[in-house]
């Protein structure tokens, strides 16, 4: 029987930090587990593949959402990284943190060592990023490589105008001091390639002695002892087996997976749990709620200037540009067509902003010719911290079947508010002579969408869509009800820790990769007794 100090469950954008940072000491034997395959396809490695990447099947998980009364019924597609390095190997690979504010609400809320001040030490010591080399936000010489957007379409140049003559300000780092403005971002490129947690964290120490990684295995349960997490059950080539932890189990599956394991593992919700024959060994009836995720909407317009992403659909061009991609790191393909944009405040008697604002020079997040079909561009726009929450909850007691994913989209009024107000505020931009000059015609919204409070909120309930940064589903705190505890051990358990996005107790102002692997960070620190960083 196969025993290791630390078993790792989930080799996404927290996993594969976790497993780097664990194996440095070579006393430590540790085992990486992803229930995806490897991420040698070049698809992963092209940045303006991202929109493809995002629905490749044999990497993706492909749930859905359970029909949402808040968006007409629909059912919500959310693709989620199946494959070594998780989500951040199908991402769009923007480098976000969120605010300081965000994470001194967590500390604020009995979190305690996870404020700003904390936790800025943590998103430090994982970057390289020498453009910024010698600023007291950023670090270099870091794993995780980050380079800010060229920006070379002349649309973003006009979408920066537009928003100028609309009062918004310009921000030259949104990882910086302050959040709030427009500008370049920041990615996860590196000389022209896509840098994952995988590529950053994990594939420059795979040759490690102490450091197994089992790709292709599904983890069934976990396993326990009179309170204690002693081994984990796991599908390999087709067999269960049995892998004992000597020293923790740390679930890093996310916010879907990682609640589905405790409660399958009869951590949860007894009432939930024993419909389906799984007897309760700890009482958690908070896993699996307090569900948020991001929900966005787009605004598109046709273009009368060839200026657009739709010129790469000539195949001639196409090939010319994965070509230049995938032999240099060079030309349009090495980037992600969602390069400039920001954050804004939709009234300004707020404290900080409420919406994260995107321009894409295209009709379509995916580089495919389909949603695309004409030159285009869209204003995309999602509220940074909703009210809603929803819940993941079994439909199976067999850990191979996809959970009840309700995220109870636009569930409150606040949430409606804010998108409406994010419509009114996006269309400002998109109306601005800088943008208009290139426009042929309005897509969507048209004229009778933006008619009146209602029509705006029927508009968006047709539309909008997951951002896919799903959180917030084994909730840390202080108070008896969390799940995990401010060190990440589950209540209850001894040996067994989350260090993923199910731990966030609220939503971050921004997209998760980065917190994701800053929470791995200081997990690392946490498990083994290291002092954390100074900042």
């Amino acid at each position: 029987m196969d025993s290791f100090d630390f078993i790792i469950v989930g080799a996404g954008s927290a996993g594969c930090v976790l497993a780097n940072r664990l194996s440095e000491d070579a006393r430590n034997s540790v085992l990486l587990i992803e229930a995806g395959g490897t991420d040698r396809n070049p698809l992963f490695r092209i940045p303006l593949l991202a929109g493809v990447a995002y629905w490749y099947k044999p990497s993706n998980w492909a749930y859905q959402t359970t029909p949402q009364a808040g968006l007409d019924g629909r059912q919500i597609k959310w693709p989620r990284g199946k494959v070594l390095g998780g989500s951040s190997t199908i991402n769009g690979m923007m480098y976000m943190r969120g605010t300081a504010a965000d994470y001194d609400r967590w500390a604020a809320a009995g979190c305690t060592g996870w404020s700003y001040r904390d936790v800025l030490p943590y998103f430090r010591r994982s970057e390289d990023n020498p453009e910024r080399d010698g600023d007291p936000y950023h670090g270099t010489g870091g794993p995780l490589r980050v380079t800010r957007a060229r920006a070379e379409n002349p649309l973003y140049t006009a979408f920066l105008k537009a928003a100028d003559a609309e009062g918004h300000p310009r921000n030259d780092d949104f990882n910086g001091a302050v959040q709030e403005g427009l500008g370049p971002y920041d990615f996860n490129i590196r000389d022209g390639r896509r840098e994952s947690s995988a590529t950053a964290f994990l594939h420059p120490v795979r040759a490690r002695p102490n450091l197994a990684v089992w790709t292709r295995t599904q983890a069934l349960r976990v396993m326990t002892d009179e309170g204690r997490a002693t081994g984990l059950l796991v599908r390999r080539n087709g067999t269960e087996q049995l892998v004992m932890a000597r020293r923790e189990i740390i679930l890093c599956g996310g916010a879907i997976n990682t609640p589905q394991i405790l409660m399958v593992s009869g951590i949860g919700d007894p009432a939930a749990l024993q419909p389906f024959g799984i007897a309760p060994k700890v009482a958690a009836p908070q896993v699996g709620r307090n569900l948020q995720d991001h929900l966005g909407v787009y605004l598109t317009y046709a273009c009368k200037d060839p200026i657009t992403l739709y010129s790469l659909f000539r195949p001639d061009r196409a090939a010319l540009a994965f070509a230049r991609a995938a032999l240099f790191g060079t030309g349009p393909a090495a980037a992600v067509p969602l390069e400039v944009g920001g954050f804004l405040r939709t009234r300004r008697d707020l404290s900080e902003p409420d919406i994260h604002i995107t321009f894409v020079p295209g009709l379509s997040l995916e580089t495919t010719q389909a949603g695309q079909g004409q030159h285009g561009y869209l204003i995309n726009f999602y509220q940074l911290r909703p009210e809603s929450r929803g819940t993941i909850t079994l439909a199976s007691p067999d850990p191979g079947a996809k959970p009840l994913i309700d995220p109870a989209y636009l569930a409150a009024e606040a949430d409606r508010t804010c998108l409406r107000d994010g419509v009114r505020l996006a269309r400002g931009i998109g109306e601005s002579p800088a943008l208009q000059r290139h426009k042929a015609a309005d897509l969507s919204p048209q004229g009778s969408d933006l008619a009146s409070d209602t029509a705006i909120d029927a508009w968006v309930r047709r539309g909008a869509n997951t951002i896919f940064h799903p959180v917030g589903t084994a909730r840390m705190g202080s108070d008896a009800e969390a799940v995990v505890d401010a060190d990440l051990r589950v209540r209850g358990v001894t040996g067994l820790r989350v260090a993923d996005a199910s731990v966030m107790p609220n939503l971050i102002g921004g997209n998760t990769s980065a917190p994701c692997m800053m929470i791995a960070e200081k997990a690392a620190d946490l498990i083994l007794g290291r002092p954390a960083p100074v900042t």
